[in-house]
């Protein structure tokens, strides 16, 4: 059984609480629908009837990350005419709120009978989405509501003001409200875990890891992007339950509600234009789960299994997190990682450092270690970016194998251009792997991205890349045409491919991490014209999706008047997605800090693809940093942190 469609869904976050709506309104029991708390759903059902009639939804929108507006109507009289005479607002939160409140429209006092239905399974998510839910619990009575209770867990429903009537056996709550002309009444329900408080949710307290950067423009979009991709983020933070100072994303909601290893770390890094708290969390968490020993996967950070699209094999996201953590602590140190705190995590990275260097061995590639050793084009990209700063970072603190390493990552650049260019009529490109036995699998997709993807360095230099300048060129003319470029983002998947499907997850669905890599690359690489179309198409489907940029839609081709079309499974939010928002908008001014050094480099888009924008509150070196980038694309420093020289 296929998950159950999330799309059309309205999901509040602020993890662990969900709360997730249709746009009726009414929690119903089907599907997805409740509120949930640490996975476990604590109320399927709440159903509002007024004077013995469901309210006429007529407006549901999101308000927050964490909370929804649901907006309806009733008539109550039989010679009312067709205006409405109660307003029924609903304000739902995920920390387990919702709050009902009744407008009288009328110059009349009006006497209504309002009733609650109350009901849930208990289930957890998984047996939710699996439709191995069970059925509703009975009630009882409990305090001013009702309560359920199942073997492993309990939920209560408690009211303010509390019922005139609880009905257990029903699942009923109540009230017989007076709202005189233009009056309002209101009822508070809180739904909790028997014995348990208000959710705690990490992204609220003042010792949040994500700085409230503000961004503002030509682009009116720029702004509500920001905010709505910030919001989110705080929406997904996690504590660490060994070390609760350490926090980390979620990978998505309804689905991947934990941490997956690397998209943690991708998330981390595009985010360190917010701070490097978020950063230095994840690797902190991340470096209690390496493995120990002596063996071929001592000091990998495990990871699952991913599926790769219909042309490779799933993929070990173990190695790719394995790879990401010493290039994130090399960056992170470069926008202000403390050097005590970076220091700390140096013999994790050190770790990660001797793996890579152990699975490598005499050879130029790093292999998956399932499948026969496939030898992926992304991977080899991962590789070379953690060799180049790695070595770095090592030298910085003066400790061993950075030399060793920078030679690998030089033989890999020789090796890669002739072993993975594949020539062809209409210029070459890259392969996205090749077998142990040196057959290329010459598909085009979005993981190319990763090869323009390098990495900084010191005094605000890019680390080389593993094509070459003409190679690069071509590439970006590939990533940048309609195959590509699906006018909404970057395909996973050229449409022109074997097994093309728009909705393929890595088949040819847009993946907005994807695209953002690729924007950031691309204007790092000097194609603006290519990054700045990807950038625009993204900017106007988040426009669509209310600035909630779900993982990946479909990958179809925008037309005058089309819209995005939502991807069933797609998480919203997600981490990655999230995070490449605030990657999106920062690659427009071209920040490359050196903390260590004292100094930021700006290197703006020439093209200013978006006209003028400001970005407000941004972290540098510890210190809030403001940029401004003009139409003329030129970029100036309006805010950074004393003694914090500007380079060239």
């Amino acid at each position: 059984m296929g998950l159950p469609p999330a799309h059309a869904t309205l999901i509040c976050v602020a993890l662990p609480g969900l709360a997730i709506s249709t746009e009726q309104g009414q929690l119903t029991g089907q599907g997805l629908e409740g509120f949930y708390r640490s996975g476990r759903r604590t109320l399927s059902r709440c159903q509002v009837r007024v004077a013995g009639q469901e309210p006429l939804a007529v407006q549901a929108r999101m308000v927050g990350a964490d909370r929804a507006r649901f907006m309806a109507t009733l008539r109550v009289s039989a010679d009312a005419g067709p205006d409405p005479e109660v307003v029924v607002e609903r304000t739902r939160h995920a920390d387990g709120t919702e709050r009902i409140t009744l407008f009288n429209a009328v110059p009349r006092p009006l006497r209504l009978l309002v009733e609650v239905a109350l009901g849930t399974d208990l289930a957890e998510l998984g047996a939710v989405a699996s439709g191995r839910a069970g059925p509703e619990l009975p009630a009882s009575v409990h305090d001013s509501g009702l309560r359920w209770s199942r073997a492993g867990g309990h939920s209560a429903v408690t009211a303010q003001p509390p019922p005139t009537d609880a009905l257990a056996s029903a699942g009923l709550l109540r009230w017989h409200m007076e709202l005189p002309p233009g009056g309002t009444r209101s009822v508070e329900l809180r739904v909790r875990p028997d014995g348990a408080g208000p959710v705690r949710a990490v992204g609220r307290g003042a010792q949040s890891p994500i700085a409230r950067a503000t961004a503002a423009g030509d682009d009116p979009g720029v702004q509500s992007l920001l905010h709505t991709c910030i919001e989110d983020l705080q929406a997904l933070l996690l504590r660490d339950p060994v070390n609760p100072a350490d926090t980390h994303l979620a990978a998505g909601v309804p689905w991947r509600c934990g941490m997956a290893p690397a998209d943690a770390l991708v998330a981390a890094r595009m985010t360190l234009p917010l701070g490097t708290r978020l950063a230095a969390g994840t690797l902190r968490t991340l470096a209690r789960t390496q493995l120990p020993g002596t063996g071929a996967r001592s000091g990998m950070i495990p990871g699952p299994r991913r599926d790769a699209g219909p042309h490779l094999p799933p993929g070990c996201t173990g190695v790719e997190a394995t790879l990401l953590f010493p290039a994130l602590l090399a960056e992170a140190r470069r926008w202000g990682l403390p050097e005590h705190e970076t220091e700390k995590l140096l013999p994790a990275a050190e770790r990660c450092l001797r793996w890579l260097s152990t699975t490598v061995g005499d050879g130029p590639y790093v292999p998956d270690p399932h499948h026969g050793g496939l030898l992926l084009c992304e991977t080899q990209a991962h590789a070379h970016r953690t060799a180049v700063l790695g070595a770095d970072l090592l030298d910085s603190y003066g400790r061993p194998g950075g030399a060793a390493l920078r030679d690998w990552a030089q033989e890999l650049r020789a090796t890669f251009r002739e072993d993975y260019w594949i020539e062809d009529r209409d210029g070459g490109r890259p392969a996205a792997a090749r077998t142990r036995d040196g057959r290329a699998l010459p598909h085009l997709g979005s993981g190319a991205v990763h090869l323009l993807d390098t990495g900084l360095l010191g005094s605000g230099a890019t680390a080389p890349g593993l094509l070459d300048k003409v190679q690069t060129e071509q590439l970006a003319r590939l990533l940048g045409g309609p195959a590509m470029d699906s006018g909404w983002g970057l395909r996973s998947l050229g449409a022109k491919e074997p097994a093309y499907n728009p909705f393929g997850h890595r088949g040819g669905a847009v993946r907005i991490q994807d695209t953002a890599i690729a924007v950031a690359g691309l204007a790092a690489a000097g194609h603006e014209k290519e990054a700045g179309s990807l950038l625009r198409g993204v900017l106007a489907a988040a426009q669509e999706f209310g600035g909630r940029l779900p993982e990946m839609y479909a990958g179809q081709q925008r037309t005058a008047g089309s819209a995005p079309l939502p991807h069933p499974s797609a998480c919203r939010p997600a981490a990655t997605a999230a995070a490449s928002g605030v990657l999106l908008l920062t690659a427009l001014a071209g920040i490359r800090p050196d903390a260590p050094a004292g100094s930021v480099t700006l290197r703006p888009m020439r093209g200013a693809p978006l006209g003028e924008i400001s970005l407000t509150g941004l972290r540098v070196a510890g210190a809030p940093f403001s940029v401004r980038v003009t139409r003329l694309g030129l970029a100036m420093v309006e805010e950074a942190a004393d003694g914090l020289q500007l380079g060239v």
